[in-house]
């Protein structure tokens, strides 16, 4: 069913919002979104959900690309879609629960599938045997509990011969020849229309692709700069995100690191230099983004835990993957690490994490130190499971008290002001304990 009326009338939406904007030549964000922009720092902590079609085969969401699969042969899982354990509601309580605070989902990943009712395309979730809109559930089910949700947009398609032809995407029987970079560019941004004005608050747009035409960046314009003011016209507090593993762009208001903390470069995708700009790691809670029914190498919940106190220490947010099964649930194991993370981070340890900048205390990966924006407590995190019991750390601060913060105890310290070292005395952890945390005021 072709809805090529509906499609002109969001293009020219999209034009008249353009052209209303092409007189600015610098970005300046409007007050809600640098409001937006703290609000998002503080929550510290989010969960990704990669689910698409390519879920239904559970080989990850490059399987389409990585086994040269036909665009049409692959395109017939359509009619066996039918996630029928999907539910919005219980997917956004068990986040909430979790301590996160949003939620960034895969509205439409490089295979080119949208997971809502879009009248830019046929190939759509609507054209399923389930037909449900999945973007409008969550949208509903996160604004009803209070909990942000941004969208993450693909760059790519693996399956429109108008997306002219990347490094990806080229055994999946596209025709090059048939590339209209204009023609994509009009179907991308009557597709953002529709997820920024039929579903209430969207909180960010997350990007991801731009890296495809690496080998011909120079000439090749993505037209950033007017896509960005679209979004930023439908929904000025919407953050905008690009995963193009570079410096931000002028229009962009966060800055993400993909798989890494920022500063490493441990998984070769983020030696670009830090921003001012909100940061974001986002990392996978086992092994791939999209479901894999192979892949149980999950990551254990101290680990996560401690991935996020670092990550909060360099003043960024975690994003946390999970990867839903085909038939629309959760993974079990995902839930208990969910579960897990919840029973730390609303306890007492939240208040290290939640609303916090970058500490003034870094020692590796075991010693690090996150601060109250609001309150200047420096907290320091002792991520080992031997704490000694003394500790003496470089600080150019000075110390009045000292606790223990999941305990209460109240900790002996020395400050000499002249090494400008703090020593503490510290009782011996309890065993298994993830995260040692200090209170310092």
């Amino acid at each position: 069913m072709k809805r090529t009326g509906t499609l002109l009338l969001l293009s020219c939406l999209w034009a008249g919002c353009l052209e209303a904007q092409t007189a600015a030549s610098s970005y300046v964000p409007a007050p809600e979104n640098l409001e937006a922009r703290q609000a998002f720092s503080d929550a510290r902590f989010g969960i990704f959900l990669h689910w698409g079609l390519y879920s239904l085969f559970a080989q990850g969401e490059w399987y389409m690309q990585n086994e040269g699969i036909d665009r049409h042969e692959y395109a017939k899982a359509m009619d066996a879609f039918y996630p029928h354990s999907f539910n919005a509601t219980q997917w956004v309580q068990a986040i909430k629960a979790s301590g996160a605070r949003y939620i960034c989902f895969t509205s439409r990943h490089h295979e080119g599938f949208s997971m809502w009712d879009t009248r830019c395309s046929d190939y759509n979730i609507m054209h399923t045997p389930w037909a449900q809109d999945v973007v409008k559930q969550l949208a509903d089910a996160c604004h009803e509990q209070q909990i942000g949700l941004h969208l993450y947009y693909s760059h790519i398609d693996w399956t429109r011969d108008d997306y002219p032809m990347g490094r990806t995407g080229r055994n999946t029987g596209k025709d090059p020849a048939r590339a209209d970079w204009p023609s994509y560019y009009r179907f991308m941004n009557a597709q953002l229309t529709e997820l920024l004005t039929r579903y209430g608050r969207i909180d960010g747009i997350w990007f991801d692709g731009m890296w495809d035409h690496d080998q011909d960046a120079q000439t090749f314009d993505w037209q950033l700069a007017e896509q960005y003011r679209l979004i930023h016209s439908l929904q000025p507090a919407c953050i905008i995100g690009n995963n193009h593993h570079q410096t931000p762009f002028e229009g962009e208001d966060m800055q993400m690191f993909e798989r890494d903390v920022p500063g490493e470069n441990k998984a070769g995708l983020s030696g670009q230099s830090i921003s001012a700009l909100p940061l974001e790691t986002c990392e996978t809670m086992n092994g791939m983004w999209g479901y894999k029914i192979k892949d149980q190498n999950y990551k254990s919940t101290p680990t996560l835990i401690r991935l996020l106190v670092r990550t909060a220490s360099k003043g960024a947010n975690l994003l946390l993957n999970i990867g839903p099964q085909p038939n629309g649930a959760l993974p079990a194991t995902a839930l208990s690490r969910l579960r897990e993370m919840g029973e730390w981070l609303n306890g007492p340890a939240g208040e290290s994490i939640y609303a916090t900048v970058a500490g003034p205390v870094s020692m590796g990966d075991t010693i690090v130190s996150t601060r109250s924006r609001r309150e200047g407590s420096i907290y320091l995190h002792l991520l080992t499971d031997n704490v000694p019991s003394t500790l003496t750390l470089p600080l150019d601060e000075k110390v009045k008290s000292a606790t223990a913060l999941l305990t209460g105890e109240k900790l002996a310290f020395r400050f000499d002001r002249k090494q400008r070292t703090l020593t503490l005395t510290l009782p011996q952890a309890p065993r298994g304990q993830v995260d040692y945390i200090v209170k310092l005021n």
